[in-house]
């Protein structure tokens, strides 16, 4: 974020500003020790991206995400710990809608002269966005590892579950979960000129990631033979609707480390090769992931829809609902 101050200055609208202030101040620090011929030896490829175009997806996520939120509050049905997980996982998606709505708002009124901001203002618009856009990073990361920890336990403590996921207890990691969150983001924030920032946001990616391969791997393994003693039970269904959401899980988590994974390989480069030639070149093309990011704010309500029917019933009365009264 911290070149929003430079393109308003510029009035560059052709290139959205590059979100994540302190990863910008990182790369430029490292440019000043790269010299212009290893900056040129590469005939590199930077794709540029319309600011209308992180505007219109941001809206789009923002409304859909919203959607999502409010049939989870509507619906009774759909008042369970693993769905308020996935309503805190859609507020994660919500803040990333959020900031890139209000930057690239920002940008498009200063480029058409209908804006004069104050450099300072600017400053702290940069470090609310920074620390919007740390939050909805880790907070996204441990609501999958909640969600994937709440099937887990779903499917292999079945006849326990309700007695060990609780609503108060459901509502005491979704607090802790928001409070780490915010908590690490300002101190990411705070220290961003340290490389231990990125170090701690790369460890803490692929720990999330092997936590819910371990468990992905027990679930689907021992599965089929655990099913035998719920349907001993006459749990049968309940055992299909937990594996349903496991499969679920799955989709989200896929989704996200396609759409976040350019992201943080971007920050292990940082860290191994920053004057790299080939790694500049990778560099150029920051604006494309961020895309990449916002899409995965996009699809994951999409997700929730189509795999629960419960959910898709309620979206679709709460936007019939809204075009209603829209007319």
């Amino acid at each position: 974020m911290e070149l929003l101050m430079t393109n308003l200055s510029h009035h560059n609208s052709s290139i959205h500003s590059v979100e994540f202030g302190w990863i910008n101040d990182f790369m430029e620090d490292n440019r000043t020790n790269s010299t212009a011929g290893e900056g040129n030896s590469l005939d590199c490829v930077q794709i540029l991206i319309p600011q209308e175009l992180f505007l219109t997806l941001g809206l789009i996520s923002l409304v859909e995400n919203i959607l999502v939120v409010l049939a989870i509050v509507k619906n009774r049905n759909l008042h369970s710990p693993m769905y308020y997980f996935i309503c805190c996982l859609a507020v994660s998606d919500m803040l990333v809608s959020v900031s890139n709505v209000v930057e690239t708002m920002f940008m498009l009124l200063h480029d058409h002269g209908l804006l004069d901001v104050h450099p300072g203002m600017l400053r702290h618009l940069d470090n609310v966005i920074d620390v919007m856009i740390c939050s909805s990073v880790v907070s996204s990361l441990s609501f999958l590892c909640t969600i994937a920890a709440d099937r887990y336990i779903t499917i292999f403590y079945a006849l326990r579950y309700h007695s060990i996921m609780t609503t108060q207890r459901a509502v005491a990691i979704i607090v802790v979960v928001w409070l780490a969150s915010i908590t690490s983001s300002i101190l990411f924030i705070l220290y961003h000129t340290d490389n231990a920032v990125i170090v701690c946001l790369v460890t803490f990616f692929c720990t999330t990631l092997v936590f819910n391969a371990v468990l992905y791997l027990h679930m689907f393994f021992l599965a089929h033979g655990h099913s035998r003693r719920i349907k001993a039970f006459n749990k049968g269904r309940r055992q299909y609707t937990s594996m349903k959401g496991a499969i679920t899980l799955t989709i989200l988590l896929g989704v996200f480390i396609l759409c976040w994974g350019p992201f943080f390989l971007h920050l292990i480069l940082m860290l191994a090769c920053p004057t790299s030639p080939f790694c500049n070149c990778f560099f150029r093309n920051f604006n494309l992931f961020l895309i990449l990011i916002i899409c995965n704010s996009l699809i994951d309500p999409l997700i929730y829809a189509y795999r629960s029917q419960e959910l898709r019933k309620t979206l679709k009365e709460l936007v019939l609902c809204s075009w209603f009264l829209g007319v």
